[in-house]
């Protein structure tokens, strides 16, 4: 650990640097390019064995070509700056100030993004990596269609690893599973009519109304319970009608249920039928379509299971070995409440935990920022992980 600690001591400076850099690179999804060429630049100049791009636009480095193979995955979009003058400090500035790195990305998750490609690197030159491969992804597109930038890319690459690690904000902690989601469209559906004869139509927005109501009532009772962590929010609706002179026929709301553990696909099913029970409405998975800076379509149908791995799993425990090898403390364990890559790995049985630099409830905020202290403690838990499997 000594020689480990000295080695992530010596890249301490350029590490942050490059966290600085990924920082001052806008990019918002399908608009990766800049950010997925300059990461992939740095991984061939760091010496990985391998570098691809792949067809979506996602980059992976690969070291070493041992059977047993370890995955790290970060995204590099992030949500958009819609308030940049109410920051303190530009939001693309990656300034750093009283040892925080500020700026659009900083928590969720460039800075894990750096730590994960210099901790490849630093535990090759090492001599870290014999009898094993590891993967370093940097995904796109992950804002809006969690899962689907590391389904593609397994696909494309023909890469199945063993252990994956989410590098997503966790504060440094072993971030043991994460709720599930479901979003969700409800229509009603009604009869056009002239605005000034609204007796000969059906207006679907009154029909909507009483849905909304009976979704606040399943939200309240969801935060009521205490033995569960599951809530459903209304997110966007909206309305279509011949002009505004005349009756709705037609209503839309947008619905983001996050599902606790013991929740299903059955859960939500039972849940949306009695809502629009006795209504004219119809409920569906509201399947999203987007399209990749490459120009790949990317369709993506939002409902996936929540999911905690076992702290007895060999990989909980190495990772807990590891940890305590190079601070010499056990980890701190949560659990997150928003969705992430892990949707793909872990509906394809791949053991996954969690473990990234930044608060995460900074991640999306005014003022993101996040201690550099992480960052760097970040990469010396990558690398002590990569020397303590296999």
């Amino acid at each position: 650990m000594k020689e480990l600690n000295a080695a992530v001591d010596h890249i301490h400076a350029e590490l942050i640097g490059f966290a600085q850099e990924l920082v001052r690179i806008k990019s918002y999804p399908g608009q990766e390019e800049e950010i997925v060429r300059h990461i992939k630049a740095r991984m061939d100049a760091l010496g990985y064995d391998e570098v691809t791009v792949d067809a979506m636009g996602n980059v992976v480095g690969r070291i070493g070509t041992g059977e047993q193979a370890l995955m790290f995955d970060s995204h590099v979009d992030t949500v958009r700056v819609d308030d940049e003058s109410v920051w303190d400090h530009p939001p693309f500035s990656g300034n750093i100030v009283d040892g925080r790195l500020y700026g659009r990305g900083s928590v969720d998750m460039k800075s894990a993004a750096a730590a994960s490609v210099y901790a490849a690197a630093t535990a090759k030159a090492l001599g870290l990596v014999e009898n094993k491969t590891v993967y370093v992804s940097c995904t796109v597109m992950e804002e809006d269609c969690d899962g689907e930038n590391l389904k593609h890319l397994f696909k494309a690459c023909g890469i199945n690893p063993d252990y994956m690690i989410i590098c997503e904000p966790s504060g440094n902690k072993l971030a043991t599973g994460h709720k599930g989601k479901a979003q969700i469209k409800i229509k009603t559906h009604g009869v056009s009519a002239h605005g000034s004869a609204p007796e000969k139509g059906v207006n679907a927005i009154y029909e909507m109304a009483r849905i909304v109501q009976r979704v606040e009532q399943v939200s309240n009772r969801l935060l009521a319970d205490p033995d569960t962590a599951g809530t459903i929010v209304a997110s966007d609706i909206s309305s279509k009608s011949a002009s505004l002179n005349a009756v709705p026929f037609e209503c839309e709301i947008y619905l983001d249920r996050r599902l606790a553990l013991g929740e299903t696909r059955e859960t939500v099913e039972k849940e949306m039928a009695s809502i629009i029970a006795g209504t004219s409405a119809t409920w569906e998975i509201g399947t999203l379509t987007r399209k990749s800076w490459t120009g790949m379509e990317i369709v993506y149908e939002p409902i996936h299971m929540p999911w905690q791995i076992d702290m007895a799993h060999p990989l909980s425990a190495t990772c807990v070995a590891a940890y305590q090898k190079i601070f010499g403390t056990a980890p701190e364990q949560d659990y997150w409440d928003f969705s992430t890559n892990a949707v793909t790995t872990t509906a394809m049985g791949i053991p996954t935990i969690g473990f990234g630099p930044g608060e995460y409830k900074l991640a999306h905020m005014v003022n993101e920022n996040c201690e550099t202290s992480q960052i760097v403690d970040a990469c010396r838990f990558y690398a002590a992980l990569i020397e303590a499997l296999g």
